[in-house]
């Protein structure tokens, strides 16, 4: 029996052969979730409520065989292929319409090596899950600023988290990874073993095969000094003028950055600021508890803020501390940028943009990243190249009602046209929406041809293109 799937943009109709789905089904360990079965709608949603994609099927593989088959099942079936791992992506692209989902939500092994401080995960786990296991041997991973941030997708665009300024992006610390590629060959990257695909899975997205696990090294951390400084929204030219230049002379164990958001009615803030815009300064210290109080001083008496919820808290629990900003199931859309320099105009531009935002659920931030480990990989060491600039802008706009939307997504860009004049070129492929290739090309800059070439070795007919694509040779990207 052979059922229609849909008609295709270039006109093709795309069919699939059931009793080869039923076939395909049977040779798997995991199970294929198809359109009508309970869970359907449930697979199909990710992070980000503004997308609804419907696929053909989603294979929720149990190991790196059902990869392989849903690979090969897939390429004949000449069906599109996206892959999820967290589905926190803001772009969506972890699933797709009309095609097959290889969703890796399943495959959640950890196996620690506390003697060597090395992890392996499976590409199902999600940052929090993996520094909770580690906290109980005092060992922390580099990667995500939320804990419910995927692993996998992370690491594959470079992954920026609350050790970076210690220990580096979550790249920074692969050791190797795992992957299936595109004509189903199993294979390990790394320093030793097939060298150029190693460079280019750091930084270069999904667009090589689909990664199965990953190795990374992991630090000692135990317990942070972590949390957040809250002022009013009135004062916030002084206080970030005050913590720019606190910043550029903070150590390597601290990592911050500042928020503008609205305040909730939470026992830590004073009521008078509940529902009122406010700025946030948040930091995490990763060092010696004496001399993090010491270091963070200035920054906690300054102003003074209206709440101070810094504390010495378990890594993990750090890890989590932000995950009420972003939650599951709001309509996201983000504009982001590597800013040249933190100057007083940008900082102006910054806040006073946001004073008109829509909804009282977005937030801008100023990420601090630079001036420390992430400095020390040369440019051209990973596909993340990116190294030079010390600050990240990202606006993400959040809201529940789908009648919203329009009026969101246009403030957006408003407020990044005002402060888009105070960043690079560059942007942090992670935080990119669906801007097309021209901004594709942006995130990689002078590492784009480079990246084409290792593209042309794997995936030749660019079979993984549902991500923020880098086209073989002679094919267009992804729309």
């Amino acid at each position: 029996m052979i059922l229609q799937i849909a008609v295709l943009p270039e006109g093709r109709l795309m069919t699939i052969d059931e009793a080869a789905v039923r076939e395909f089904e049977e040779g798997v360990r995991g199970v294929l979730i198809r359109p009508g079965d309970a869970d359907y709608d449930s697979a199909r949603q990710v992070h980000n409520g503004m997308i609804d994609r419907k696929p053909a099927l989603i294979a929720r593989c149990a190991g790196v065989g059902d990869v392989i088959d849903t690979i090969r099942f897939a390429r004949a079936s000449d069906l599109p292929i996206a892959v999820r791992a967290g589905g926190h992506n803001v772009t969506g692209r972890a699933v797709c319409d009309d095609g097959i989902v290889i969703d890796l939500s399943a495959m959640r092994g950890i196996r620690i090596d506390p003697s060597a401080r090395t992890v392996r995960v499976e590409a199902g786990l999600t940052w929090g899950e993996v520094n909770h296991d580690l906290q109980h041997f005092g060992l922390a991973a580099t990667g995500g600023f939320v804990s419910t941030t995927g692993v996998a997708g992370l690491t594959l665009g470079g992954g920026l988290g609350w050790l970076v300024r210690k220990h580096g992006l979550a790249c920074d610390n692969l050791l190797s990874a795992d992957m299936v590629t595109a004509d189903g060959r199993f294979l390990t990257a790394s320093e030793e073993e097939n060298e150029d695909l190693f460079w280019a899975l750091r930084g270069g997205g999904g667009n090589f095969g689909v990664v199965t696990s990953f190795e990374f090294r992991v630090h000692p951390v135990g317990t942070a000094l972590a949390g957040l400084l809250v002022h009013p929204i009135a004062r916030a030219p002084e206080v970030l003028r005050f913590w720019r230049d606190y910043a550029a002379q903070a150590p390597e164990e601290l990592t911050d950055g500042f928020l503008l958001f609205t305040a909730p009615p939470a026992p830590f803030i004073p009521k008078a600021a509940h529902g009122a815009p406010v700025v946030g300064v948040y930091a995490v210290y990763a060092g010696d508890l004496s001399t993090g109080e010491s270091v963070l001083r200035p920054l906690r008496e300054f102003g003074p803020p209206v709440a101070d919820i810094i504390q010495p808290m378990p890594y993990s629990s750090a890890q989590t501390m932000a995950d009420w900003m972003w939650p599951r199931g709001l309509r996201n859309y983000w504009k982001s940028g590597f800013l040249a320099r933190l100057s007083d105009d940008a900082i102006d531009a910054i806040i006073e943009g946001f004073a008109t935002a829509p909804s009282p659920m977005t937030t801008a931030l100023v990420e601090h990243n630079g001036d420390g480990a992430l400095n020390r990989v040369a440019p051209d060491g990973t596909a993340f190249g990116h190294r030079d600039w010390s600050f990240n802008f990202l606006a993400t706009s959040l809201w529940p009602d789908r009648a919203d939307t329009d009026a969101n997504i246009a403030w957006t860009r408003a407020y990044w046209d005002a402060v888009r004049p105070f960043t690079t070129d560059g942007v942090y492929i992670n935080y990119l929406g669906a801007e097309g290739e021209e901004r594709v090309r942006a995130a990689y800059g002078a590492d784009y041809d480079r990246l084409v070439a290792v593209k042309d070795t794997y995936d030749p007919e660019n079979v993984f293109r549902l991500n923020q694509n880098i086209a073989p040779a002679g094919r267009a990207a992804a729309a």
